[in-house]
């Protein structure tokens, strides 16, 4: 048994570090001298280290404007996606009605269907609304694409959650809403930060849609503007090295606050489905 556990944190050691790996190159890559990012031969431990790249990519661009939209979006987004999302799984989970097996059935679909399939028909209808080159085009849209996810994983966490526990709290007084509030809302709370992480990463990481639908550079948010080094004379990896490294670190941080929640949520959300 010792033996067979020490393979396995082996095995577990080493997938960690190949995808570890891409994160330190990008990181190691930031502090490098200009001259030195393109070179042919990789230091695992830089010889040299300079803050240049980072001082470029927030003082000699707009990096905390695109900072501010894209919290701006993805935080509304991933708030409208949680109070909508637990509204409709809660009556997945607890109610029973004529086509609630086929609206499952519709949103599993719907998390299946890549994100370039909808381009054409999601920039028409905002074309149609006049949402074109405005904030809240890009809140709608990553609402609408993390809302089925939320959906489905707010049902598995309001399932593993017994259902007399509500039950109870009516039988004291509580009308359904004030025993959802009271009782299931309070034990929903780590499935509501884990769905929320995997919400707040596809809404950060998005770049087509934000690319498509905001023609003003003032209202493009941080992954299209990684690609503002790039000019005719070539592409200033350093600097947008660092401006990745800043990219993650919003991210980073969110998870480490949540990070004991999130897993607690992920194993009971694991109960039920």
């Amino acid at each position: 048994m010792t033996i067979r556990r020490i393979g396995l944190s082996a095995v577990a050691v080493v997938i960690a570090l190949v995808f570890a790996f891409p994160t330190y190159w990008m990181f190691t890559s930031s502090i490098k001298p200009r001259g030195e990012v393109l070179s042919t031969s990789y230091d695992l431990v830089p010889s040299s280290a300079t803050l240049e790249n980072y001082a470029t990519a927030l003082f000699s661009s707009d990096f905390l404007r695109y900072l501010g939209n894209s919290l701006l979006v993805t935080l509304t987004a991933v708030a409208c996606s949680l109070v909508a999302g637990t509204l409709a799984a809660l009556a997945m989970s607890r109610f029973r009605f004529r086509g609630r097996k086929g609206f499952l059935m519709l949103v599993l679909v719907a998390q299946m269907v890549p994100f370039e399939a909808l381009m054409v028909p999601m920039f028409l209808f905002m074309r149609d609304l006049g949402l074109l080159n405005k904030l809240p085009a890009l809140v709608l849209v990553y609402w609408i694409t993390t809302l089925p996810f939320t959906i489905w994983s707010l049902r598995g966490f309001i399932d593993g959650i017994p259902v007399d526990l509500e039950e109870a709290a009516m039988v004291d007084g509580c009308s359904r809403a004030e025993a959802f509030r009271r009782v299931t809302l309070p034990l929903l709370g780590p499935g509501l930060v884990a769905t929320s992480v995997f919400a707040f990463i596809t809404a950060w990481n998005e770049f087509l849609y934000a690319l498509v639908l905001m023609r003003s550079e003032s209202l493009q948010t941080l992954p299209v503007f990684l690609q503002t080094f790039q000019t005719a004379f070539g592409t200033d990896w350093g600097a947008t090295m660092a401006s990745a490294t800043l990219f993650t670190l919003p991210v980073l941080v969110f998870f480490l606050i949540v990070q004991r929640k999130m897993v607690s949520g992920i194993t009971s959300g694991a109960v039920k489905g």
